[in-house]
């Protein structure tokens, strides 16, 4: 006897993936009776739904239908809680000889079924083995403005984009701080030592502007690019200016407030989108709220917490008091960066109040916030961020920083309510970087890449998945070109600084990560540019990630070719919003299709209905059939059509 439930497949679970709050569900469990030895008796759905606390019931199936001469099916319809939460399942198979349960199989690459004589567990906490399968109920509000849905976002490092024309070194000595290292030459090496009495604080500027940035919009809209992301811009001590000092002032070395409204305005009309990069986990040290250095007039709540003085801040972070000495709450312990209460309500109001933080840079020009360490940000400051930057401009948006599935993600010891519609809008997609990169570095065959991307297209709802922040790098991981072509990390900031591509791991290199971006410009959600990918900049983790970029390389092929593939999908619908279908996943290939339903909407849109690609992986050619097609693609090759026609990806220039 055999029994499955193949959670992908729509005559076992129908709809597909996650689900609005009040859907009905049919789900299914098909037998084979071959050789049936012990008869099945009954069966029945067992099922648990909630996000911090969970209500538990049972279901008898019944035996619908006979599929074949030896073939039973059992079905039930179910419909989903009207609130959104998660929904986890798994079937007790009842027989003569006694019970077993239908589990989900995590190793199965096809999503299927696994007997055993545990019963899944699913609370925080649990070793989740056997597990159950999961059904993400959403809020049928959920919704994500038009202009993120499937876009290209480029991400920007602030100091290492681009100087403006006027720069002048004297802006190096605004608002100066002594541990700051200053970069004449815009080619140096970034800094790895520090200054000798301070060592490495990454305190080392290169000139790069926010109306340096501004200067190459023009370029990045030829890119393709539709959205900015702007690492942190506000006052701070440090390069990367997670440090925040002052959040209601555009750090000097970058410009000012008015540099950054022309920044939107320019933006704006070349119909390009800027989101900013939310820190509100934590501040500076160095910084007017807390004031441990006191270069700040305000008492700051370092000297509130030394008896030197009352501050507005104090209440914002948590100090303990032993032996005479004082310390406080960091973030992961980094004493430069003292964690804050969210849930001090002046903290709160000055963030998302009518007046705070995230509506006042929305007014100026902003469209959104990309939150740091999202995971490490209550449930209930979550929901009063966005609900702030929806009552500023209805069509803001909020992506999360969360390296995992986001859809279960646990974190202080309980499910986060991160993708049901009330707290993001996308997230960041660190498991596509993995799947993907996994695969075209040999770690896996293209069916396990399939399967990972599979599990997150059955948990994610709709809106969050054709949002997705779908990136292959970014300022906290390596480069993808190194990731792809590179010798594995060595470890120290030292070993790292010396090791580059080799001439021949870089020819290896340009052409896997072409491959790469061709699957993320094809692939639901939006596809993110790193600046420097675009030119194959390279580098290990931070700060040889942060290097600054190239102007004066000249046009790179590859360059041409993401700008191709960039303004592709900002003018095909298709790209954006089409349904994927993957016809063949298959060691070193897959094949995949976009394809436009009917009742979309194309107003505006004059390209094809449909896209075909084929990737092959292997410094081999491999010839792969699908249906009545067959392929052969050449090594590291690719096909890709557009309404059954080819289409040409090595233009010339940007």
């Amino acid at each position: 006897m055999t029994v499955q439930h193949q959670s992908r497949c729509l005559n076992h679970r129908e709809p597909f993936g996650a689900v609005q709050n009040g859907t009905t569900v049919r789900l299914a469990v098909h037998v084979d009776r071959n050789h049936d030895n012990n008869p099945i008796q009954t069966v029945t759905l067992v099922y648990a739904y909630g996000l911090c606390s969970f209500e538990r019931s049972q279901k008898r199936l019944e035996r619908t239908a006979q599929q074949s001469g030896c073939q039973d099916c059992y079905s039930l319809s179910v419909t989903m809680p009207s609130e959104a939460c998660l929904f986890f399942y798994w079937f007790e198979i009842e027989t003569e000889t006694g019970c077993f349960f239908l589990t989900r199989n995590r190793d199965d690459l096809s999503g299927g079924s696994l007997i055993s004589n545990k019963e899944p567990r699913f609370l925080p906490g649990q070793p989740q083995t056997p597990q159950a399968w999961q059904i993400t109920v959403y809020e049928k509000t959920f919704d994500v403005p038009d202009w993120l849905t499937g876009h290209v976002i480029y991400q920007i490092f602030p100091d290492r984009f681009n100087r403006d024309a006027a720069f002048q070194p004297e802006r190096f000595q605004v608002h100066d701080r002594p541990e700051r290292l200053f970069h004449e030459n815009w080619d140096d090496e970034v800094d790895i030592a520090g200054k000798p009495e301070t060592g490495y604080l990454a305190c080392d500027f290169f000139g790069g502007s926010l109306n340096g940035i501004r200067e190459k919009l023009d370029y990045l809209y030829r890119m393709g690019v539709s959205v900015l992301y702007l690492n942190p811009i506000f006052e701070a001590r440090s390069n990367h200016r997670y440090d925040t000092a002052d959040y209601r002032r555009i750090d000097p070395l970058l410009g000012t407030e008015s540099d950054f409204s022309a920044l939107c305005d320019e933006a704006k009309r070349l119909g390009i989108r800027i989101i900013l990069d939310g820190v509100f986990n934590h501040t500076g040290a160095d910084s007017r709220y807390f004031n441990k250095y006191k270069r700040y007039d305000d008492t700051g709540a370092w000297q509130e917490a030394n008896g030197e003085g009352l501050s507005p801040y104090g209440s914002w972070y948590s100090f303990s008091h032993m032996n005479g000495q004082v310390s406080y709450d960091a973030w992961w312990g980094f004493a430069e960066l003292p964690s804050v209460n969210e849930q001090d309500l002046m903290y709160r109001d000055f963030i998302a109040g009518s007046e705070g933080i995230v509506r006042h840079w929305l007014r100026l020009g902003a469209s959104g916030w990309r939150l740091d360490v999202s995971d490490e940000l209550p449930d209930f400051f979550l929901r009063a961020i966005r609900q702030a930057a929806r009552d500023e401009k209805d069509d803001a948006a909020i992506i999360g920083e969360v390296w995992e599935d986001a859809s279960n993600k646990i974190s202080y010891g309980y499910y986060r309510d991160f993708l049901f519609g009330r707290t993001h809008d996308s997230v960041m997609n660190y498991p596509f970087r993995r799947a993907l990169t996994g695969w075209l570095i040999g770690h896996f065959g293209a069916e396990r890449m399939h399967h990972q991307l599979e599990t997150l297209r059955e948990h994610y709802p709709e809106p969050a998945l054709y949002s997705a922040y779908n990136l292959i790098s970014s300022h906290d991981i390596e480069r993808a070109l190194t990731t792809l072509a590179g010798d594995p990390d060595p470890g120290t900031r030292e070993q790292q600084a010396v090791l580059r591509l080799s001439d021949e791991q870089r020819k290896r290199g340009e052409k896997l990560i072409r491959l790469a971006i061709l699957f993320q410009m094809v692939y639901p959600g939006c596809p993110v540019i790193y600046y420097g990918d675009e030119v194959g900049m390279e580098g290990y983790r931070d700060p040889f990630n942060r290097r600054t970029f190239p102007w004066g390389s000249g046009q790179t092929e590859l360059q041409a070719f993401v700008a191709r593939l960039g303004c592709l999908r900002r003018d095909w619908l298709v790209l954006r919003s089409g349904r994927l279908t993957t016809h063949l996943a298959h060691q070193d290939c897959i094949v995949m299709e976009r394809m436009l339903l009917k009742e979309l909407d194309r107003s505006g849109d004059d390209g094809p209905s449909s896209v075909f690609v084929a990737l092959n992986r292997s410094d081999e050619p491999r010839t792969i059939t699908t249906g009545e097609k067959t392929i052969t693609l050449d090594a590291f090759g690719w096909v890709f059509e557009a309404d059954h026609q080819p289409i040409e990806l090595n233009p010339g220039t940007v």
